[in-house]
């Protein structure tokens, strides 16, 4: 039996909806708590939307190709699923109904091809290969997962680099307030991208290690089903000769076991058939005498001549 976690990429789907909702309730609720924080910098200069819509379109980005790969990877585990239960009921058609495009479905005819071509399988490579592969898939989530608490990094140590600059204008003079203005808007917008940062990161971090845990979920099911199914179907080695001529002795031995007690039963019947037909000999050359002495004790009862002892008169008897 074939065990791996069905259904495991629309668990995660509905998770990231109930928490994307949560998020946006937290989000209406401290509505005039983020308005103060992002927006209500009262400054010309607007260096923290930049920066935190740069790591808001990091994380949209991201998340978009999570939600992609995740859709992607429950058809794949749909496939794996109608595939084991044609290899139930029908190994004979085991792709009927499965995509042609799907993983398990493409190990199959890529197996079933290198079986009539007469060509060695070789499952480390195909694993290394279709690892390789998965691994290229989620390489831009990867890049933003690492890149995403840095761009919180940068923006914190742009924001306080502003707010050195507002506080050393600040000690060069006392008259202009501006310095003033600049150190609060670099401390807000310090504050503003870490946040933004560390709430993304943590949201997308979470549905990122998800997203690899569903991968090592499908290949390792594909590889089992590969191991348990496709091997002893497709591969030939040495052992699996030696395997299948033990088997086949085996047969042979039962079969000459079997063709040992017909053998056996014949002689019985032949035997039994001898006995019979013996009998219905002695029976058979006992019938004349008891048929004469029934014939006689018929014309004794009956009181009939016997024209067997009657004497046959000649004409010269007559004279």
């Amino acid at each position: 039996m074939i065990k791996f976690r069905r259904r495991y990429c629309k668990n995660i789907l509905v998770q990231m909806v109930i928490f994307g909702l949560l998020a946006v309730i937290i989000a209406f609720w401290q509505s005039q708590t983020i308005k103060s924080l992002y927006f209500d910098t009262g400054e010309a200069l607007q260096l923290g939307l930049v920066i935190n819509g740069l790591i808001l379109f990091l994380f949209l980005a991201g998340l978009v190709k999570i939600v992609m790969l995740l859709l992607a990877y429950s058809r794949e585990e749909e496939a794996i699923e109608q595939f084991l239960e044609n290899m139930s009921q029908d190994p004979e058609n085991p792709l009927e109904e499965v995509g042609s495009k799907s993983l398990i479905a493409q190990r199959f005819m890529v197996m079933q091809h290198l079986y009539e071509s007469r060509t060695p399988i070789n499952l480390g490579t195909m694993t290394s290969t279709l690892l390789a592969n998965e691994s290229n898939k989620i390489g831009l989530p990867r890049f933003i997962n690492n890149v995403l608490i840095l761009t919180g990094v940068f923006g914190t140590i742009v924001a306080l680099s502003i707010a050195l600059i507002g506080a050393s204008d600040m000690l060069q003079t006392a008259v202009e307030s501006g310095g003033m203005g600049m150190v609060i808007h670099g401390m807000s917008t310090a504050l503003s991208t870490t946040m933004t940062a560390i709430a993304c990161y943590f949201f997308f971090g979470y549905f990122y290690f998800k997203t690899t845990d569903v991968q090592t979920n499908l290949v390792s099911a594909i590889e089992e089903v590969t191991n348990v199914h496709l091997t002893p179907k497709f591969q030939v080695t040495n052992e699996n000769v030696i395997y299948e001529m033990t088997g086949l002795l085996r047969m042979l031995q039962q079969l000459v076991k079997k063709m040992d007690h017909s053998q056996l039963q014949f002689s019985k019947m032949e035997n039994t058939m001898a006995h019979a037909i013996g009998r219905f000999n002695d029976q058979t050359e006992a019938m004349p005498a008891e048929i004469d002495e029934l014939k006689a004790i018929l014309r004794e009862g009956f009181r009939l001549e016997d024209h067997s002892n009657k004497t046959v008169l000649t004409a010269d008897d007559l004279e």
